[in-house]
């Protein structure tokens, strides 16, 4: 698969709720973006990088790192109910309109800033016949056989897996998705829709899988960069 046509797909919508121009705020003195576009120009060519944004200063940021925005997303794609899948779709049709087909898109979040280039191309030589969708993952430290619980009809908290364990390392290992890296086989995405394809895992360490969602976050990604 070595030879598959790759699209290294950035979404970078401008709102932002939790921290207002959070694509953009800078950690280590760098726009936050900056980390993802990066690690992509190691290992792909700047035409099969795509940033889509609806937003002109995301645009300006990532245009001056080195990389062209063919596009500002559409509104009824940038809002806060907007799926995952119609950005990747749009930006698919996009390509295709110019006569460009990719086989892959390798979707990569700017809100987690520590993954590396050495992660995106071990996750692709995952890549097989029989791919439909791959997903970084690390092992959660939220086990729902140990430390999860939920409400019953009476308010009585129970375990949400079932499981009689009392050690921690007794129980069953449980995988938590990181953000870092989606890999979608593009005609599975076409025919299945997202939710229907098959999803195996790439398991990345915990001190790269921080994803950036609040202003903690930031704090805890800027202990982990000057490290």
């Amino acid at each position: 698969m070595n030879n598959a046509k790759i699209l290294y797909l950035i979404p970078a919508r401008g709102g932002s709720k939790g921290v207002p121009n959070k694509n953009i705020k800078h950690l280590g003195g760098k726009p936050l973006i900056y980390y993802s576009i990066t690690e992509a120009l190691k290992i792909a060519k700047k035409e099969d990088i795509c940033v889509s944004t609806d937003s002109i200063p995301i645009k300006q940021v990532v245009e001056s790192i080195g990389v062209e925005v063919p596009f500002l997303r559409p509104d009824e794609i940038a809002s806060d109910t907007a799926t995952t899948e119609s950005v990747i779709l749009h930006a698919l049709d996009f390509y295709k309109s110019r006569g460009i087909n990719y086989e892959f898109v390798v979707l990569l979040q700017p809100t987690s800033p520590l993954r590396k280039a050495i992660h995106i191309k071990e996750a692709i030589k995952l890549i097989d016949e029989d791919t439909n969708l791959i997903v970084s993952v690390k092992e959660t430290d939220s086990n729902p056989y140990y430390v999860l619980f939920q409400e019953n009809e009476e308010g009585i908290l129970e375990k949400s897996k079932k499981g009689v364990f009392t050690r921690r390392q007794d129980c069953p290992t449980v995988y938590e998705l990181n953000g870092a890296i989606y890999i979608i086989r593009v005609s599975a995405l076409l025919e299945l829709g997202y939710q229907n394809l098959k999803m195996i895992k790439y398991l990345m360490p915990k001190n790269v899988s921080i994803d950036i969602d609040d202003e903690i976050d930031f704090e805890i990604a800027e202990i982990l960069l000057n490290r």
